[in-house]
């Protein structure tokens, strides 16, 4: 059976810079791609020379749907379920389509997984939201998962799942813990496009609090080396059912990331906002890497410095893209405790 890669939510960013990798690295694989279109997934994230390639599907459609589901896994020879609702103040007003998404389109993948047993791989891409604010220094794996708002819940949900499936019918499957990912194509939703789209306009940088909240931020690029690894690994035996983190082991805060982006902008750190905490706001997230290098042979290898400078460059070439994004920078959601930016 030839290689086959059905990836859920490849129309975003995470999995269309997936998509770009893997389809660019092997010539000869067949890839699947199903997305069910949301606010923050885009058709035209995925390049012309992939749609026409012959070697691309793409089914719109939701991973909550069984007849769907069904039907592309038994095409498919690996997976990668990217698909998730992953905005952390969004979920705090309208939480409902996170856990139907997360949960509910998990389930279905994990239940489609059953009846199939030439699926070879089973890649679930989880968060590093679902532990909370980290107890120590650095998160290991092995920390209890504390969620501190229902985007996090949503996908602690989705990772026990997993957890439970493999555990009780030894499934192919690993879970893959990211930390923050930044890159091309990210919708301005998130902290970092919205910073690099804001400069470029010499508009304000709104930083919730004193901006002193710490994130282990990688490039997506390394992220899906990571992937891409686990994907390949000779001996699946020595990842199988495991959880692993995806990080740099460096931790950056929001607002260095922010005077950072303005630095090699050339704008001035007046264009920083302060304004009122987020709920949900995590205050330090830093990964342990040692299990990414002992079993996948994987570690980050681009600097935040490295890869924001790559990323402004995207955002400045690509105006076009994010341009028709504009707008939903400049809406508050409200929730009972107030208004909070959108990022």
């Amino acid at each position: 059976m030839k290689k086959t890669i059905l990836l859920t939510g490849a129309a975003g960013f995470i999995g269309s810079n997936l998509l770009d990798y893997l389809f660019t690295k092997y010539k000869k694989y067949h890839f699947i791609v199903l997305d069910s279109l949301t606010y923050a997934g885009n058709e035209k994230n995925i390049s012309k020379e992939i749609r026409d390639s012959g070697r691309f599907e793409f089914w719109y459609g939701d991973v909550t749907n069984p007849y769907i589901v069904n039907e592309l896994m038994a095409k498919a020879t690996h997976v990668v379920h990217l698909a998730a609702e992953t905005h952390v103040a969004r979920s705090i007003f309208d939480n409902t389509k996170f856990f139907d998404t997360d949960v509910i389109g998990t389930q279905t993948m994990m239940n489609a997984l059953l009846k199939y047993d030439h699926i070879e791989r089973f890649i679930h891409i989880s968060t590093s939201e679902v532990y909370g604010t980290a107890a120590g220094e650095i998160i290991s794996e092995e920390d209890i998962l504390n969620p501190l708002s229902p985007y996090a819940g949503a996908k602690a949900g989705a990772d026990r799942l997993v957890y439970s499936y493999w555990s009780c019918h030894d499934l192919p499957a690993v879970i893959l813990r990211p930390f923050n990912n930044y890159g091309a194509r990210q919708h301005l939703e998130k902290m970092t496009p919205r910073f690099i789209t804001s400069a470029l306009k010499d508009e304000k940088l709104t930083v919730h609090g004193d901006g002193g909240a710490k994130r282990d931020w990688i490039y997506v690029e390394d992220h899906c080396q990571a992937i891409d690894a686990a994907l390949h690994i000779k001996d699946f035996d020595a990842i199988k059912n495991e959880i692993i983190n995806i990080g740099t082991g460096e931790a950056v805060s929001v607002l260095d990331m922010a005077k950072i982006i303005l630095k090699q902008l050339g704008k001035p750190e007046d264009l920083i906002d302060y304004i009122g905490n987020r709920p949900g706001q995590v205050a330090l997230h830093k990964a342990t890497t040692q299990k990414a290098k002992d079993l996948l042979g994987w570690e980050a290898k681009t600097t935040v410095e490295e890869g924001l400078t790559k990323t402004i460059q995207w955002y400045q070439d690509n105006p076009q893209w994010w341009e028709a994004l504009e707008w939903m920078k400049h809406v508050p959601i409200h929730t009972t405790s107030g208004k909070v930016e959108m990022h």
